[in-house]
């Protein structure tokens, strides 16, 4: 596998798992987040012309719009109109959870996180039932079994659970946030970023090992699902659904430190981000991973707890 697209791959799955594709543990629905409601209604189909959901947080002088977005789609998608581009175009700077990084130093960080110190083997850490099926899926994706083997489990992970995606028509640069991106470019507005490269990786090779080689069994007992899944989210993000975005979220895997890690402890250093940019004056479209502002612990449900209401935008 060529190094640069195996970095790409990388980059890409790693905003998937953490925002979107990411379950977690199930709660009920709190009375205080309008955001989540039952699910009623028949199956929602994509679109022609989708229409995510866009919050807005005001006071006297200053305005956060925030856009739940996804990161990798498939090319022909129009959803950047009307309302969302409307409060772009009104917005002084713009948010992301990361601005992505050159290939070069993408590379050095990934070099130094993901690349395994103990000298064991991916392969030798895994139980023979568990290696077994690892090995029968790097084969059906026409891998090398060898392919991960120097590397630590949180790679291979969202490594593996790109390449069906990728070859079932999602394009790499299509994402959303590659879309605000090249718009805020266009405009020159300020560009910033919520976590670095490796904070972002660090989320994932933090975890201990017992609990990412769960989260790579997870990922190998569910690889026939993925595109499914993924069509499914994009369908509940393209309609607005949040509700049903966020029973997607909560359905399957149920790993608490997983899901604190990557969804509920990020909401919590957002919101405190939201909370003192609110202090000062400015416009400022806030995007991150749709799955950030769906379910229990969504974003708006931890800004409300501070008193920082965000109203759904209908368009």
């Amino acid at each position: 596998m060529p190094r640069n697209w195996l970095f790409t791959i990388l980059f890409l799955s790693l905003h998937l798992s953490l925002t979107g594709c990411m379950t977690g543990p199930k709660e009920p629905a709190s009375a205080g987040n309008d955001a989540i409601v039952a699910v009623d209604g028949p199956p929602a189909v994509m679109p022609d012309d989708a229409d995510p959901a866009l919050w807005v947080i005001r006071d006297e002088d200053t305005t956060i719009y925030l856009f739940g977005t996804v990161h990798i789609l498939k090319p022909g998608m129009t959803w950047f109109d009307e309302a969302v581009k409307d409060s772009f175009e009104a917005s002084d700077e713009l948010v992301v959870e990361m601005i992505k990084p050159d290939p070069i130093a993408m590379a050095k960080v990934i070099n130094d996180l993901a690349i395994d110190k103990s000298g064991i083997s991916l392969r030798d850490k895994l139980s023979a039932a568990d290696r077994a099926k690892y090995e029968a899926v790097l084969t059906r994706l026409n891998l090398p079994v060898a392919s991960f083997d120097p590397l630590d489990p949180w790679f291979a992970s969202v490594n593996i659970s790109l390449i069906p995606l990728m070859r079932n028509g999602y394009a790499s640069d299509q994402g959303a946030d590659d879309e605000l991106q090249t718009q805020a470019a266009a405009r020159s507005i300020k560009i910033t970023g919520l976590e670095t490269p490796e904070q972002q990786l660090g989320f994932f090779d933090n975890l201990p090992e017992e609990v990412q080689i769960r989260f790579l069994n997870f990922t190998i007992d569910t690889i026939d699902d993925a595109t499914d899944g993924m069509e499914q989210m994009v369908i509940e993000w393209a309609n607005a659904r949040v509700d049903a975005l966020g029973e997607l979220m909560n359905a399957g895997l149920e790993d608490q430190m997983i899901y604190d890690t990557l969804l509920v402890n990020r909401n919590i250093s957002w919101a405190e981000w939201v909370e003192r940019r609110m202090e000062r004056p400015g416009t400022i479209f806030m995007a991150v991973g749709a799955g950030h502002l769906a379910g229990p612990s969504s974003l708006q449900a931890v800004l409300a707890k501070k008193g920082l209401v965000a109203d759904r935008i209908e368009y």
